[in-house]
């Protein structure tokens, strides 16, 4: 069986879906590796460095693609490549089946089965392969480092022989796996963090960390049996935004990570709000390419208002490509893993496995 990648639109993607590294283990399994001509060269990883792991390198997309047998992607392809696609092949990615319902509705009428990495139920056996995870990681990282950058103060408390300069106070809304990373990051820098999410179980992971849990006085459960964030009520967010009144006035960063699968991002931050931020504050949202989590962002924008940055972020992990890619390839690597039989020799599709059932689309 071969297992083959293409390169993706680098005006839109600079993550890659396989690493030399990853490729190696592929062929450990016993599969045949193809990949496009210069597929990683803009990371500075050259057609050579795959040849050495035992890579075919196809001098076209379309020869990969009348090729392979499973097609690894970063994004969904484009009309090109899924006229190209052969019938009978597995496309596996983070495909964003909301999104892309067209494309990916056009796919599966080519009889191609189709696999999108975001739909992996959380359960103990999927962590290797958990996308959302290893890319939300390095967003609550960056986030921190991006809003630093941009705050023209010293985060850490520093005594010096001309005075004391305060800590820096960050907010995280959304203790998740980005958020999560966030408090660790910006604890790191010697922040004074805080942080809020509806899901009560994040109060332990937030004080764990060494930040302090901005509580919601609740009775519904807002977590889902997936451990998801569900929408909040309309008298949740009433006592929400009680809370965030008094938090916005005392922090000067906050970062903005909540988001629910399938729907736009929740807007916790309304425009008055953000306003009783001080002069100079940050907002970095990183929910903006999903409608935002805050009033005035804008996707790849940064709007100052009265004072106050807000950050639209777009396409985060293309600032962290290396890392992000690293990351990506070896969850679809564990994927590939569990869908290969070796003793057949071929790609085992058992709906009776719930990582294979749940992340297969039937249709959208």
């Amino acid at each position: 069986m071969i297992v083959g990648s293409i390169k993706e639109d680098l005006t839109k993607e600079k993550r890659v879906s396989m690493t030399p590294e990853t490729a190696k283990n592929l062929i450990g399994l016993g599969l045949k590796v193809i990949i496009e001509k210069d597929f990683a060269s803009h990371l500075g990883i050259r057609n050579k460095d795959y040849e050495k792991a035992g890579v075919e390198v196809k001098n076209s997309s379309i020869e990969v693609l009348d090729s392979c047998n499973l097609l690894m992607k970063v994004n969904c392809p484009s009309d090109d490549e899924i006229n190209n696609l052969k019938e009978n092949t597995i496309l596996l990615g983070m495909l964003n089946p909301s999104k892309n319902k067209n494309l990916i509705n056009e796919i599966i009428k080519k009889n191609v089965k189709v696999f999108s990495l975001e739909l992996l139920p959380r359960i103990t056996r999927a962590q290797s392969m958990d996308v959302l995870s290893s890319q939300s990681n390095l967003a609550g990282y960056r986030a921190v480092i991006d809003s630093v950058a941009e705050f023209e103060k010293a985060v850490p408390m520093m005594m010096t022989a001309a005075g004391t300069v305060p800590a820096a106070k960050v907010l995280v809304i959304g203790a998740g796996v980005a958020g999560l990373q966030a408090i660790a990051t910006a604890k790191r820098l010697g922040a004074i963090v805080s942080a809020t999410d509806v899901r009560a179980a994040s109060k332990e992971q937030v004080e764990s960390l060494g930040g302090k849990f901005l509580t919601v006085e609740q009775s519904e459960d807002m977590e889902t049996a997936g451990g998801y964030a569900k929408e909040a009520s309309d008298d949740y967010k009433k006592k929400q935004a009680e809370i965030m009144k008094d938090a916005l006035k005392k922090n000067d960063i906050v970062i903005c990570t909540a988001l629910i699968p399938g729907k736009p991002a929740p807007r916790i931050l309304t425009e008055d709000l953000v306003k009783l931020m001080r002069p100079g504050s940050i907002v970095y949202d990183l929910a903006a390419e999903q409608g935002g989590n805050s009033a005035f962002s804008e996707s790849g924008k940064i709007n100052t208002v009265e004072g106050i940055k807000i950050i639209g972020v777009k396409s985060l992990m293309n600032s962290l490509p290396l890392t992000a890619s690293s990351l990506y390839a070896k969850n679809l690597f564990s994927f590939i893993r569990n869908l290969y039989s070796r003793e057949k020799k071929e790609f085992s599709i058992n709906l009776e496995d719930e990582i294979i059932d749940k992340s297969l689309i039937k249709g959208v």
